[in-house]
């Protein structure tokens, strides 16, 4: 028998592949596809307490094995999401993480406590402290240790649920960060979120994004990201969540022998939204031939 399942820390999920913040909506366009509950969790676009329109257009652009994005963290706030996204998704029965992001402690000690008693699909929640395309908050956190262990330590005295931290790659150490998470109280880390970039529209002579500045995402970086999971996990105690530009299994791979205990898919879901049910079938595949039980055979081993 081949297990799929995957334990973060105090969380046990029933496959390693989650839905990325941002990628999969609060996954209703997903539900007619799919049994939302074969995936592992899905991580719900990002959410603040008031409602935020996000960043002007344009907002996408494709870049070589890629894309940028400065979509803004648009979303319908905190008292939409309780009165209209989550009965739906209570009824789907989907293991859900609340992504959350503030332009202030404030902001995000409301949330944590807000969400942590809203409703059994809830299975943690995740502190966005790593958006690039907002002008507060977000990146701001994530980016000073003293000022993220702050963060993390305040959320966690009104947080019942595990608690993750999402890192940005947009540091010098991300090492020193991912401690002072593990310092504050984190559960768990992801990583990393996207790198900034920019294109030129080359007829205009501007910067063709409407925020000028977005996030890299896709196969483009996924070197940079397995390296600075590679890194984090030799650096804390705590379980990882590993994403970056995964489309394929060995992409996957790649990941949970630098030590991720789980992935996240995010561009990969636009161009085939079934890619984490292939990865799922594929990686139990995988399991079979290596003659594994479960995938804890394979995490960190690239650590020697």
């Amino acid at each position: 028998m081949i297990d799929l399942g995957t334990r973060l820390g105090p969380l046990k999920l029933k496959t390693p592949f989650m839905a990325a913040s941002g990628t999969f909506g609060f996954g209703e366009e997903f539900a007619s596809l799919m049994d939302l509950r074969d995936l592992g969790a899905i991580v719900i676009n990002g959410l603040t307490l008031m409602p935020r329109k996000g960043n002007p257009p344009p907002r996408i652009v494709e870049t070589p094995a890629g894309m940028l994005n400065a979509i803004g963290l648009q979303n319908p706030g905190l008292d939409v999401f309780l009165s209209r996204e989550l009965p739906r998704l209570q009824k789907s029965q989907v293991k859900l993480i609340a992504n959350i992001a503030g332009d202030t402690e404030e902001e995000y000690v409301i949330l944590a406590r807000e969400l942590c008693t809203a409703g059994d699909v809830l299975i943690a929640i995740e502190l966005n402290v790593s958006c690039p395309n907002v002008q507060r908050g977000g990146i701001f956190f994530g980016t000073t240790p003293s000022t993220l262990s702050s963060l993390v330590e305040k959320v966690r005295r009104v947080c019942t649920l595990p608690l993750i931290v999402k890192l940005t790659p947009n540091v010098t150490d991300i090492t020193e960060i991912a401690r002072a998470a593990e310092d504050g109280g984190a559960d768990i880390l992801s990583l990393v979120n996207t790198f900034q970039g920019m294109v030129i529209d080359t007829v205009s002579r501007r910067p063709f994004l409407g925020n000028k500045i977005g996030g890299l995402s896709g196969p483009a970086m996924r070197p940079l990201a397995v390296r600075l999971v590679y890194e984090t996990y030799a650096s804390v105690e705590i379980p990882l969540i590993g994403m970056g530009g995964i489309e394929a299994l060995d992409d996957a791979l790649q990941f949970f022998m630098a030590g991720a205990a789980a992935v996240a898919i995010g561009s990969a879901s636009f161009s085939d939204p079934l890619t984490i049910l292939r990865l799922t079938g594929e990686l139990k595949n995988y399991l079979q031939r290596m003659n594994l039980p479960s995938l804890e055979g394979i995490i960190g081993v690239a650590h020697g």
